[in-house]
């Protein structure tokens, strides 16, 4: 394959193939290439960019991105062709198919009924008996921080607002970062890693020592371009109690999954039971004259030859027959 040089020369080959693959529906996309009745399309290629790539660097994933998708297909065209066995690779794409379903499913009613049942009560008690699992692996705070030009306008009324958590001041500081601000972060309704912090301000002292926020609750720095201002409103050293607020999101999660397995059980047994009081169940194998033996040749051990047993039962008493043989 010639190596694409450009976007441009990417859009010829492009309409070249549209052009002598007429026959083809391409339902409106455009095609890039073409090989074993497969196609690669610009607009997949396009998906798969990173974004903000440079224009050089984009050319050279469109380069790359495209041998591999040609060599994939080949490889598969030529493994598809020499697989002997292609019902038994079918049948696990069916088995993987059904897996996926029923899994993504599960999720779905997972989400939907156990996220809703997790009472704020559960959540507490939970943290009340394991508080000793929630701690903090590295420093957190809640608070204001503010970026803006080194000559703003009217900075002392910013050094007066940042350090206020009142309404009047929040709003005061949000309209002046629309105008003036280049970063404006409001995190007093969460926990933010002190290390997220850190690199936005230019302070060697959070490197160094990780309580000194709890010891400067506002700072004000400034460098040769711009003018930084942090307030602290609540700060969580390393390997401190997280409160039940910061633990609230990952103790949900902890009950929603205590809770699946049980929950996903009587799924299956409602399905179970509803399919069966209609009759939408067929045991061909109980039909049989020799419907005993053959539990036992199903069942091989003990335990199991009354599972069966018992099966047969419920299954007996719901066609009117009397019991076993």
């Amino acid at each position: 394959m010639n190596i694409v040089k450009n976007w441009g020369v990417l859009l010829v080959i492009a309409g070249a193939l549209s052009g002598c693959g007429q026959e083809h529906d391409h339902k409106g996309r455009t095609p890039l290439v073409e090989v074993a009745g497969e196609y690669l399309y610009k607009e997949d290629l396009q998906a798969a960019l990173p974004f903000h790539i440079s224009k050089d660097d984009s050319v050279l994933f469109a380069e790359h991105y495209i041998k591999n998708w040609v060599e994939d297909v080949l490889l598969f065209d030529k493994a598809e062709g020499n697989i002997p066995d292609n019902a038994k690779i079918a049948k696990l794409v069916e088995n993987y198919r059904r897996a996926l379903i029923m899994h993504t499913y599960q999720e779905e009613l997972v989400n939907q009924k156990l996220a809703n049942e997790i009472s704020d009560e559960e959540i507490s008690a939970y943290y009340e008996k394991n508080k000793e699992l929630f701690h903090t692996e590295h420093p957190f705070v809640k608070g204001l921080f503010i970026k803006v030009p080194l000559h703003s306008q009217d900075l002392a009324s910013v050094r007066k607002w940042y350090k206020k958590n009142n309404r009047d001041a929040i709003e005061s500081l949000e309209k002046y970062s629309l105008r003036n601000a280049v970063s404006y972060d409001y995190f007093y309704d969460r926990w933010m890693p002190l290390s997220d912090i850190a690199v936005k301000i230019p302070l060697k002292a959070l490197d160094t020592d990780e309580n000194y926020l709890d010891k400067n609750r506002n700072i004000e720095v400034k460098d040769t371009a711009f003018c930084y201002f942090l307030h602290v409103e609540e700060f969580l050293g390393k390997d401190q109690q997280r409160p039940l607020d910061f633990a609230k999101t990952e103790i949900k999660e902890i009950l929603i999954n205590l809770k699946r397995v049980e929950f996903i059980n009587k799924v299956k047994e409602e399905l179970y039971r509803h399919a069966s009081d209609r009759n939408k169940i067929n045991y061909y194998y109980l039909n049989s004259h020799d419907s005993m033996d053959g539990y036992q040749s199903l069942c091989t051990d003990a335990d199991a030859v009354c599972r069966c047993f018992s099966i047969r039962a419920r299954q007996c008493d719901r066609r009117g027959c009397m019991g076993s043989r």
